[in-house]
């Protein structure tokens, strides 16, 4: 039974106690401490960069940094870095790009690059009053904020409105600040929590100091200040499209472009197809925001956010068949960034943009909405021809070959056995046992 005591200070213990009190708890023996340090860096100097991105480190968890040649993305060829643990991400995604790079390639457009963050607040007094007021209460909020967006105004960037908007439906005397941001090759998300929590300082002091207000009114209550992940403002379109005759015949499907818009137009309509359908885009997305040192999860939850705007959740690809040219395209909201956070210090993110010619913040959006169109295509095309698991699980039979612990010649012999079968875990163990115990009773 684990000890229920609570573990006061754990952070402040260094990685050996940290170590130790593993073993202890988990009664484990003392060879899990060399164990734990295998999969750390001899380089002090990055080591000390990797344990420096969280808390509480005891050792680092490795994950393959890949490589996808092929992608033409607006006439320009890229190779894309991926890290993902599935294999046949990366298979999908080097296939689709070299199949589209012989038909033009793929496009992008950028839409837009405006984020934003809230200051949620409380208070009681006439919303007409404030609402006639705070014109020029913005003049003071904006000038407050100068000494931290001064910098990024000098580069172009900064606030780019304030506004106020009454929400009595959400809480009573509840309001906001809505503010947008021009983050330019930042992410920015550090910039924007500051800038927030400054506009909910002066925002306190404009209530308490005003001579506008009487003694009630100049009570307001701050109830958090935060960036939003939502971001329907920084947005990019992608697209690809040839004519439906150099699709014809494709693995052995004729009407391919007609069934792959039809399979297209279920994930549109149907909620249980959809969710899968957009994980398989993101299949693409976060391999390459990982290895450029992005927030994947920010940017999940405001894919999926987007891909809900019109009250379902639905498809964010879409594809048509217009006068025989065939249109793969898709439009989604990516806040990303080039510069500062993971992409500053971790030496693999910072040689993985290297790799993408130290792309802007708007040539990266346009990267990943590219990586994310390809694993769709890809996605959908397998499914509506031999089907996902066939290839999907080829790509994993040298993960089952681990699990099952296999020598060099028994791994040769099964790759050449399930060369052209379908692969399931269950069928190499009983391969594995038959041709083991062949070798027994011989």
């Amino acid at each position: 039974m684990q000890n229920k005591k609570l573990i006061r200070g754990f952070s402040k213990r260094n990685k050996e106690e940290r170590i130790d009190f593993l073993i202890e708890r988990l009664g484990l023996t003392e060879q899990i401490r060399n164990w734990l340090y295998t999969f750390e860096s001899d380089d002090s100097d990055f080591q000390r960069i990797i344990d420096e991105l969280s808390e509480n480190p005891v050792s680092n968890y490795h994950m393959p940094f890949c490589i996808a040649p092929n992608f033409l993305v607006n006439g320009v060829s890229r190779t894309f870095p991926l890290v993902t643990e599935e294999s046949s991400v990366v298979a999908a995604l080097g296939k689709a790009a070299a199949f589209w790079a012989e038909r033009g390639g793929f496009h992008t457009e950028i839409t837009g690059t405006e984020k934003k963050g809230q200051v949620h607040f409380k208070w009681k007094g006439n919303p007409e009053k404030l609402a006639v007021l705070f014109p020029g209460f913005r003049e003071k909020l904006m000038a407050d904020s100068f000494g931290i967006t001064a910098r990024m105004e000098a580069r172009g960037g900064g606030i780019t409105s304030l506004e106020l908007r009454y929400l009595p439906e959400i809480l009573p005397d509840y309001y906001q600040l809505d503010v947008s941001f021009e983050t330019l090759d930042a992410m920015g998300a550090n910039f924007i929590n500051s800038v927030l929590e400054k506009l909910a300082e002066s925002l306190l002091q404009i209530f308490a100091e005003s001579g506008l207000f009487s003694a009630e009114e100049k009570d307001c209550e701050i109830i958090m200040a935060i960036l939003s992940n939502h971001t329907p403002g920084s947005r990019v379109k992608v697209w690809t499209e040839c004519p439906v005759s150099e699709l014809a015949g494709l693995d052995g499907t004729a009407n391919f472009a007609e069934k792959f818009t039809e399979a297209v137009h279920i994930a549109q309509n149907d909620v249980s197809r959809a969710v899968t359908h957009n994980k398989g885009i993101l299949n693409g997305i976060d391999a390459l925001s990982i290895a450029t040192g992005n927030d994947f999860r920010a940017i999940e939850a405001g894919v999926h956010a987007f891909a809900a705007r019109n009250g379902k959740y639905a498809s964010l690809s879409h594809s048509e068949i217009s006068n025989g040219q065939f249109r793969f395209e898709m439009e989604i909201p990516l806040a990303v960034g080039v510069v500062g956070g993971t992409t500053a210090v971790h030496p693999l993110a910072k040689f993985a943009l290297r790799i993408l010619d130290d792309p802007s913040a708007k040539e990266l959006m346009g990267y990943l909405a590219v990586a994310g169109l390809a694993s769709n295509f890809a996605a959908i095309r397998a499914l509506i021809t031999s089907g996902i698991q066939r290839g999907h699980m080829k790509m994993h039979l040298s993960n089952i070959l681990s699990q099952l612990q296999v020598s060099e010649n028994e791994r040769a012999e099964i790759q050449k056995h399930f060369a052209d079968k379908t692969v399931s875990y269950s069928e190499v163990e009983n391969f594995l046992n038959k041709k083991r115990n062949a070798k027994t009773t011989s």
